[in-house]
């Protein structure tokens, strides 16, 4: 693995379980054993890295959405995979997926990486449109009314529950916070 890749690695895992604000370039040069300045090589500022955190992780996270949409054939499932998504990124509550780590503390991030993030949760709510829509159509989800406002609900939803079980460290209250959403599947 190269250098730049293994300090991306390193900083989401840390922004996910710390915080952006959480971990500097001196944790990311001990982590890969290397001298601080060699992480500004790859990185001029923090917000170089976010930046490229959010861009790389947003082409990820929507790769696997495609994914999703290519196999599952009913708004449910799409809808239950989704959710699997955010509880296996939630590691038993001691983690946040990147973008909420970074949602959280968006005020210490610059406005190109502000801009994309906002890109990465209207690129995921209009992903979560589609399958509410098709939910509604196959009858796959229960009380549909709106498409759009249940998409940007179900976000909501979803990333508050995974911010709840990374303060309790449990799961359970992940698992407590979807509910509703899992028991409207079909």
């Amino acid at each position: 693995m190269d250098t730049r890749t293994h300090l991306l690695d390193q900083a989401e895992g840390f922004a996910r379980q710390r915080g952006f604000d959480g971990f500097s370039f001196a944790d990311l040069a001990e982590g890969a054993g290397i001298r601080k300045p060699s992480v500004h090589y790859h990185f001029p500022a923090k917000g170089d890295l976010s930046l490229a955190l959010i861009d790389r992780y947003r082409s990820v996270f929507l790769d696997k959405l495609h994914g999703i949409a290519d196999i599952e054939t009913t708004g449910g499932a799409r809808l239950l995979r989704f959710l699997n998504l955010y509880r296996e990124a939630s590691e038993g509550g001691r983690s946040l997926c990147l973008c909420v780590a970074l949602s959280v503390t968006q005020s210490a991030l610059p406005k190109d990486s502000t801009a994309t993030l906002a890109a990465f949760h209207r690129d995921v709510v209009a992903w979560l449109e589609a399958a509410f829509r098709l939910g509604k159509s196959d009858g796959s989800i229960r009380q549909i009314t709106d498409p759009k406002a249940e998409a940007q609900a179900a976000m909501a939803q979803v990333e508050g529950a995974q911010i709840m079980a990374r303060a309790a460290q449990d799961i359970a209250r992940f698992e407590a916070g979807i509910a509703t959403l899992v028991g409207r599947t079909t």
